[in-house]
């Protein structure tokens, strides 16, 4: 590749408005690292906690702890003004993503048709990419999730895992001798997106502007949606280009193959073929981009766990690593919400009646923290075994990137615990900042500090590529 994301970071994000309100929620912290604690004092009943502050996305694991013991499907307005139902505790969850009286389709939505594009990505209607399996129902689901699951098999992403490692060490050599980077912009941000443009079959010439695109969708994506439709109505015309080019020359990438099923009979449409690369795309970095993120920042804020899986991966027991990605998931996962979902009918969802057309957010990250399936669900324990969490779904919409991720971020975190054993944060706890958007939980930058790998004796890391 030519380019690196790492040479050109991503902009800062700009500070928070002087008149946002700060008052913190009924909470305690460890130097600025979550704690999250699951109930209050005995005999005494905290006030409902104001939710989507900047304080609430910091930690917001105290607040939904007191909506799942309270309120645990609970109407709310939403930062956009629109109005949505949240489920927060374990086995309502599970039944919602499960339930097909709950539409993924955003027409079942009742609010007025000006209001329907608050419910979705930005943009993603004006530029015809309504059509991923996101947005839709079986049976067209169905058609096309069976179309690209074929490139998430065991099999093709164990043939991916060389790739990962390559990209991992390479990111990581840009910086192994600087002392100090930042892990989302320099490390976290570009190995999705190398991962994600390699898999659809994007030119490595043509990388940088999807770097820019996805740049802009981490920026905004808690902010004005004006950006993110924009680098949209980008991707769009660029991936309506790429389809024509593989349709020329077709190679082994997923979008070759998306066309190559099309030319064979499964009648899927320009525009599905678009939409479907553009929310693998979407979906596919922002999530891996926050697991690795978190994943970190969980660590570094708990030291204990992070020295036992230090000493199993230096010992090469690759167990822990394994049941310790599916609880960094569960503790602190990237997709805070699931994407919306609309009742198509009337419904009771744990005891409270849900209308037709009403707005359904299922709260992953509440669900994962719910003590009535996870025994001290707000500790972090690598060695988790019973760890049938929700952080990539559950149902027919599970997420089918979620094995690529998986490798990407196990690779990620044995590559750095290796090769930066001393990792450290860079800046007090209390000064990281969290991005505000609604759906995912991600940091917006991860500072850290490390002996050079030079300065290391005995240092026997993987020469540049």
């Amino acid at each position: 590749m030519n380019h690196s994301p790492a040479d050109q970071p991503i902009d800062e994000p700009a500070d928070r408005p002087a008149d946002e309100p700060t008052a913190p929620l009924a909470d305690e912290s460890v130097g600025g690292c979550p704690v999250g604690r699951s109930g209050a004092s005995p005999g005494v009943r905290p006030a409902a906690p104001e939710l989507f502050t900047w304080e609430f996305a910091t930690d917001p694991y105290p607040a939904y702890a007191w909506l799942r013991e309270h309120s645990p499907v609970h109407r709310t307005a939403l930062p956009s003004g629109v109005e949505a139902w949240l489920v927060t505790r374990y086995a309502d969850a599970r039944q919602a993503l499960a339930d097909t009286r709950l539409s993924k389709n955003p027409a079942h939505h009742a609010e007025p048709a000006h209001a329907k594009g608050k419910t979705g990505i930005p943009g993603e209607r004006k530029a015809e990419l309504m059509t991923h399996l996101l947005n839709i129902d079986p049976p067209d689901h169905t058609r096309l999730r069976r179309l690209v699951s074929k490139a998430f098999t065991p099999r093709r992403v164990a043939e991916f895992a060389p790739r990962v490692q390559e990209l991992t060490d390479r990111l990581i050599d840009r910086f192994a001798e600087e002392g100090r980077a930042d892990l989302i912009h320099d490390f976290a941000f570009p190995l999705p997106i190398y991962a994600i443009c390699d898999l659809l079959g994007v030119p490595p010439e043509d990388q940088d502007d999807f770097r820019d695109w996805a740049g802009m969708m981490i920026r905004h994506g808690g902010g004005p949606r004006g950006g993110v439709a924009r680098s949209v109505k980008k991707m769009r015309g660029y991936l309506a280009e790429l389809i024509h080019r593989k349709r020329e020359n077709p190679g082994e990438d997923l979008i070759s193959g998306l066309i190559r099923a099309s030319d064979h009979g499964e009648h899927l449409t320009e525009n599905e073929a678009a939409a479907m690369a553009f929310i693998l795309l979407f979906a596919g970095f922002e999530t891996t981009v926050n697991l690795i993120g978190n994943g970190v920042h969980s660590l570094l804020c708990d030291p204990e766990q992070r020295a036992l899986l230090q000493h199993s991966i230096e010992t090469e027991e690759g167990g822990l690593l394994e049941t310790g990605i599916e609880e960094l998931l569960r503790y602190d996962g990237p997709v805070e919400l699931a994407t919306w979902r609309f009742a198509t009918e009337p419904l009771t969802l744990g005891g409270q009646e849900i209308a037709a057309g009403d707005p359904v957010l299922v709260v992953l990250a509440a669900a994962d923290r719910d003590p009535e399936r996870f025994p001290d669900p707000d500790t972090l324990d690598l060695a988790r075994r019973d760890n049938q969490h929700l952080g990539y779904g559950h149902g027919i919409h599970y997420c089918l990137g979620a094995p690529l991720a998986r490798l990407e971020g196990r690779t990620a975190l044995a590559t750095l615990l290796r090769r930066l054993p001393d990792l450290r944060l860079a800046v007090e706890p209390g000064d990281l900042r969290w991005r505000g958007g609604l759906i995912m939980r991600g940091l917006r930058t991860l500072p850290v500090e490390f002996t050079p790998e030079s300065g290391r004796a005995g240092n026997d890391s993987p020469s540049t590529l």
